[in-house]
């Protein structure tokens, strides 16, 4: 495993890390879910995603019961949260300063730690200002609860707007996004965020690297019963995702895959990788095998040619 700045910051995360988003708490439970974390923590993964929508609080609750067991060194880990949706109430939804101090409270408990390394802001809130948003985060890092804040799928207009209020306040800026990026989801990540990454030095934490498992092949023959695509809420990942002229590239992408002597799982998380303004790639998995099939993408990042690249290329564009 290697290990990347977290954009300018100075914190270090694991090139490939452990998400939780449809799986534990849910369709994965606590026994599932604490191999797939052993398998991952032995293979160098050091960062941990959560966020308090995901199960409705489970999936947090899950791995911080994990963690407890396991006895792990809180120094050696990166636990995360994203604050969003916490609840049915009109107050525990969006970005006021009452939802972060409160959402993270809740997830600290959740997570049984004192602190969490980083915490983002789930989606943009057009109902508070932005400076509000601001000033909770920068009142959390003050207090020792959160070290460093960010975004996930805001515009970079929003996201420089944070970052000059914070330096005209003197408060503490974002640092990181999460975004979603992959072969099939590129533009926003590449185009609008460019001017983050090469003037701000920001980090990303992207998820979805296989386009909710689209890239790995396992759609080719139709959705499967217990796939994600047919869990309850899920359903809109059919659509947008599984489409016809989506399917028919992956097909052809398992050619390239097999020329390197690799999956197409792998081939499409080492080509993440290939990006230098990719700090983490978030991957999810229901078991400890498939987690080890996704490290093995760290082993296809040197046979990325120019050429190989540009096959991929090719074929996705």
């Amino acid at each position: 495993m290697h290990y990347r700045r977290l954009g300018k910051s100075g914190l270090k995360v694991s090139e490939l890390s452990l998400g939780s988003w449809v799986t534990y708490g849910g369709q994965v439970g606590d026994d599932a879910a604490k191999r797939c974390m052993i398998a991952a923590w032995e293979s160098g993964v050091n960062f941990f995603d959560g966020a308090e929508v995901y199960a409705k609080g489970e999936a947090e609750l899950s791995m911080g019961r994990i963690l407890k067991q396991l006895g792990w060194r809180r120094e050696s880990l990166v636990l995360s949260t994203k604050i969003f949706w916490g609840g049915d109430g009109p107050n525990d939804v969006g970005l006021s300063h009452k939802h972060i101090i409160e959402g993270v409270n809740a997830a600290l408990k959740r997570w049984q730690v004192d602190y969490l390394d980083l915490a983002f802001c789930h989606r943009p809130d057009p109902n508070t200002p932005i400076e509000e948003t601001v000033r909770a985060w920068d009142i959390l890092i003050k207090q020792g609860k959160v070290f460093y804040w960010g975004t996930s799928e805001w515009s970079a207009a929003d996201i420089i707007t944070a970052i000059r209020i914070a330096r005209e306040h003197g408060l503490t800026p974002p640092v990181m996004e999460q975004p979603q990026y992959s072969l099939l989801a590129r533009e926003r990540f590449e185009k609008e965020y460019a001017e983050l990454f090469r003037d701000y030095g920001y980090g990303s934490t992207i998820w979805s690297p296989l386009a909710s498992g689209v890239l790995s092949g396992k759609y080719d023959h139709g959705i499967p019963e217990g796939s994600r695509m047919t869990t309850p809420g899920y359903e809109w990942l059919k659509d947008r995702v599984a489409t016809p002229a989506n399917l028919a590239k992956v097909k052809q992408f398992e050619t390239i895959a097999k020329d390197l002597g690799s999956t197409r799982s792998q081939v499409a998380l080492a080509w993440c990788l290939k990006n230098p303004n990719v700090s983490t790639v978030i991957t999810g998995a229901t078991g400890p095998e498939q987690v080890h099939e996704n490290m093995k993408a760290l082993d296809v990042v040197p046979k990325l040619t120019d050429d190989v690249m540009q096959r991929i290329d090719a074929l996705f564009s």
